[in-house]
Order: structure tokens, then sequence, then C-alpha cells
């Protein structure tokens, strides 16, 4: 796909707004706007927001993380005239989001499936007939416990767990993924990796942002 000209919006979290990065112009869609001539790229990232509505208790109130504005809360509010839609998270549903993982026949927002079900089919329906990218997470320090990052009351999944479930959505809805979770070469557990691209083991610097600038560059072009 011939990518010169294009409007894309990058619906995703703080990696997509920029948290970790050493300025916008470092950011992965900046990089892919200068090296391929986008007419726009349109950041619609906001830090610690998820793909599922926050349930909720006493002591972490609904709309702490600012729950508000949740991909599936929020969606629609995208401009409309985009080429080309990507979406980038799933990373804060497992690391301090409290919706339950659901099951496949979820369709509401409630449940972790049922907020892959009615985002990517709301956008399907939005963008009609233009490609909707999902990027899966990247690898994070910790992603092998069931209790996300901040130690939820119950064991959840794993990061991997929620990465099979936007595979299986997506896959429901024929998108197209890139599986940074498999293929971005990013596993900040290697010290090495992690010193120099995803310093604090979740968000990725001005080199991570480039891995990924190169691998949504060569997957759109093949679109």
């Amino acid at each position: 796909m011939k990518l010169d000209g294009l409007k894309i919006n990058f619906l995703g979290d703080s990696i997509t707004q920029g948290v970790g990065a050493s300025g916008p112009d470092s950011l992965y869609h900046a990089i892919l706007k200068k090296e391929v001539n986008l007419k726009e790229a349109k950041n619609y990232g906001i830090s610690a927001t998820r793909y599922a509505l926050q349930k909720g208790t006493p002591e972490r109130p609904k709309d702490d993380f600012v729950d508000v504005n949740s991909f599936s809360e929020r969606f629609d509010q995208m401009d409309d005239d985009a080429d080309i839609v990507v979406v980038f998270g799933g990373t804060n549903d497992y690391g301090h989001g409290d919706a339950p993982l659901g099951g496949f026949d979820d369709r509401t927002p409630d449940t972790f499936y049922g907020a892959c079900h009615y985002l990517f089919s709301g956008l399907v329906k939005k963008y009609l007939g233009k490609p909707v990218v999902i990027m899966t997470p990247l690898h994070r320090v910790g992603e092998t416990k069931n209790t996300g990052a901040i130690n939820k009351s119950r064991g959840y999944g794993t990061l991997k767990e929620y990465v099979n479930i936007i595979r299986e959505v997506a896959e429901f809805y024929s998108l197209p993924v890139l599986d940074l979770y498999a293929t971005s070469g990013l596993q900040p557990e290697i010290p090495e990796i992690m010193e120099k691209y995803i310093p604090d083991g979740l968000h990725p610097n001005d080199n991570g942002h480039e891995v990924i600038a190169r691998k949504l560059k060569q997957f759109l072009e093949l679109l």
C-alpha cells in the first residue's frame, strides 16, 4: 500500500502519547509520518487508558486511571476522514484494569473480550472499507504474573492471555494484526534490551520507537 499523502489515526495509551520518548518527533507515528510522507499522523494516545471499562471499587474509584477515556468510550470521537486506523493498546488492561477477561461471546466493553469486540466492530463500521490495523502489546517486565502490575485483588490473566484475546477477536473481524509481542525483538527481561530500548521495562525510548516505526512501515506497505 502506498502511504504517501495518507492520514492515519493512532489510538493508544501512554506509548502512543509519548511517555518514555524524548519528544514528539521521536514517537513511532511521527517517525513513520516523516519517512513515508504521510499527510497527517493524528495522535489519539492517552496515558493509562485501556480497551475495557473500569469496574471500580471504593479503594479505586471507577474514574481512576482516567477510565472515562477508555478506547471503547472515545474511538467514535476520532476524525472520520482517516485513510487508516492503527490501534495499539492492551498493556494497561493487563497492568491495572479491573474488568474481567470474560468470554468470546461478550459484546459490551465491561469485559476485555467484550471491549475488543465493541472496539473492533465499531471501528470497522466507522471506517468502512478502510484498513483498521491492530498492534499487540510489547513485552513488559513482570508480564507473567496474573495479577497485573499493581497486584490486582485476584488473578485475571498474564499479558500473553490478553495478547491472545486481541489476536482472536481481530481474526474474527478479519483485521490485520502487527504482532509486536511475537516479532518486535523487544524483550526487556534481557538487561541489554531493556537498557537500550525500554529503560523502565514498559515504555520504549527513542530507540524503541524507531523499532516500532520500522515494523509498522513494513507492515502497512504490505496491506
